[in-house]
């Protein structure tokens, strides 16, 4: 998938989830390798519901590819300034 089509999948409607996934596309995507840009590919394909609550750290998903993608881009977000 190109980049011009993941940044609208990574579109959600949800503030959060947009900030989330679109600062992750922006700074940290292309640092991935290709197995786990695919697995950020798969990864828009789940509900919003679950990303949230997997984003937030509130769950962990089951499955062990999307446990790794969501670490990853949990890994990469900036703690706020104080």
């Amino acid at each position: 998938m190109d980049k011009n089509r993941l940044f609208w999948a990574s579109r959600r409607g949800m503030l959060e989830l947009d900030i989330i996934l679109q600062t992750f596309l922006e700074e940290a995507y292309d640092e991935l390798k290709p197995e786990e840009q695919s697995l950020y590919q798969h990864l828009l394909g789940c509900e919003d519901q679950d990303l949230f609550a997997w984003l937030m750290g509130r769950n962990v998903p089951e499955d062990q590819d999307t446990a790794r993608i969501v670490a990853i881009i949990r890994g990469s977000q900036r703690a706020p300034a104080s």
